[in-house]
């Protein structure tokens, strides 16, 4: 099947055979599965993303201006190195619903986002930009933080149950009613300059 410029496509499925041009412009897809497509550094520019899912996909690099999604759900995906800030994010909707379970997301930025109940379960996020956001009420639970950015975020409410190797400074941060494993919690003290003792 071959996707077309500026044509909307209803629970459709997509597969790796699936002929998608390296730059995609104002297409819309909804309710549609993708399962095993490659879609490494395209453009997808004005694009619209409601209800669907992605399955084992591999979209790193993928630059998405303007583009929306709403209710999409990211399976085993890799998504390596993209800039989520450059999608349209609507002010009146601060709930996206986005879920990743089991993905790749290393580089990638969030900076300065509103999204609320956003959903990061077993993910990889080694080196992600996460400063400045508001991800209230998100649940980002057995996931690996390594080198990731945590600078003026709110992150009141979150769920990090069992994620690790996060460096988030308690007071450059809002941090209120978060949970943490009690193990990981005690990195949280590094940024407070002060030493434990049994």
């Amino acid at each position: 099947m071959k996707v077309d410029n500026d044509t909307h496509y209803f629970e459709v499925s997509f597969d790796k055979q699936v002929q998608i041009p390296s730059t995609l412009n104002g297409a819309e897809f909804e309710a549609c599965t993708f399962t095993e497509c490659d879609f490494s550094s395209a453009v997808f520019t004005r694009c619209k993303f409601i209800d669907c899912t992605f399955t084992r996909c591999n979209l790193s690099l993928l630059s998405i201006p303007y583009s929306r999604f709403f209710e999409v759900n990211f399976i085993e995906c890799k998504l390596v190195g993209v800039d989520w800030t450059r999608a349209d994010w609507p002010s009146f909707n601060r709930d996206a619903e986005l879920v990743f379970r089991r993905c790749i997301l290393n580089d990638a930025s969030f900076f300065g986002l509103t999204l609320h109940g956003l959903k990061l379960d077993a993910c990889k996020l080694h080196e992600v930009d996460f400063r400045e956001g508001d991800f209230t009420g998100a649940a980002m639970t057995h996931c690996d933080f390594s080198q990731s950015l945590f600078m003026h975020t709110n992150l009141r409410a979150v769920d990090f149950t069992e994620s690790c190797h996060f460096s988030i400074d308690v007071l450059e941060n809002q941090l209120a009613k978060a949970r943490f494993s009690r193990h990981e919690a005690l990195g949280l003290l590094d940024s407070l300059n002060i030493e434990l003792v049994d």
